[in-house]
């Protein structure tokens, strides 16, 4: 009998030594994958603010004068230039399709956006390995450069501050009033976000469906999308976008509801 229950005794023993390896080897590994990833992202964001920083240089050769044969008539549209702060970062990855950031928080990352298949970044990085952290990245069916009137972005909601965990401290007002903007860029234009409704819903079939509203079929429907907003809201903000205003929600998980989200909405000031 004593040998049976020191035998018992053993295996449970054994059983919880394994438990507390496999556990701290998840954890081990969660904090090495968060540090690397954080040190990529870093190094992304070195390369487009030493690009934005960098000067340029005058070009030593004069214009050649115009030729007075050639005529002048209607010239074709040429395309948007990419900016010099994205140019490399865009050929490293033709996913990007912008850049997001709060100022003075984590919130400082490419947008990747993949309309064939919208959640590919769910839960790959910017080198497009495996990450539990994912990457930012636009609801598949918007656009981004035209712009639609409302854009999704996505995020993961990180316990380590990292991805979008920066919006939960703008459930509180005094997040909001101390630091209201969001500066979303494509990879051709800088703009500026005001946001104007914080609130949380469920993903779930009767949940205020945001993400999937991209352009409005008419001024109501534009309204009716802003109202729903700021009744769910968490506080006025006194901001009530106008149809033609372009929009941004950046979305996240949120943990009070039964497969929630948490959404800062904002619009286009600049």
């Amino acid at each position: 009998m004593k040998s049976m229950k020191r035998t018992l005794y053993i295996i449970v023993l054994v059983l919880l030594l394994i438990a507390f390896c496999v556990s701290a080897f998840l954890v081990i590994r969660y904090v090495v994958e968060g540090k690397q990833q954080e040190d990529r992202y870093n190094e992304l964001s070195d390369i487009k603010n030493s690009a934005q920083t960098a000067p340029t240089t005058p070009s030593t050769q004069s214009p050649e004068p115009a030729d007075p044969t050639e005529t002048t008539g209607p010239q074709e549209p040429t395309e948007p230039q990419i900016l010099d702060c994205y140019k490399e970062l865009s050929e490293m990855n033709t996913d990007m399709v912008g850049w997001l950031e709060i100022d003075g928080t984590k919130l400082d990352y490419p947008v990747m956006q993949t309309p064939d298949d919208p959640q590919f970044y769910l839960y790959r990085d910017f080198d497009k390995n495996d990450s539990s952290r994912g990457s930012v990245f636009a609801w598949g069916e918007a656009d981004i450069n035209e712009p639609s009137d409302n854009i999704t972005l996505f995020g993961h909601n990180m316990k380590d501050g990292s991805m979008f965990a920066a919006l939960n401290a703008y459930t509180n007002k005094t997040t909001w009033e101390n630091n209201p903007l969001i500066f979303f860029d494509t990879l051709t234009e800088y703009h500026t976000y005001e946001i104007f409704a914080v609130f949380k819903t469920s993903a779930n079939l009767g949940g205020f469906a945001y993400h999937q509203f991209v352009d409005a079929a008419d001024e109501a429907e534009f309204n009716e999308f802003v109202s729903t907003c700021k009744e769910l809201a968490f506080y006025d903000t006194g901001i009530t976008p106008e149809y033609g205003d372009k929009l941004i929600c950046l979305s996240t998980c949120e943990y009070s509801l039964d497969n929630g989200r948490l959404v800062v909405a904002a619009r286009r000031i600049v």
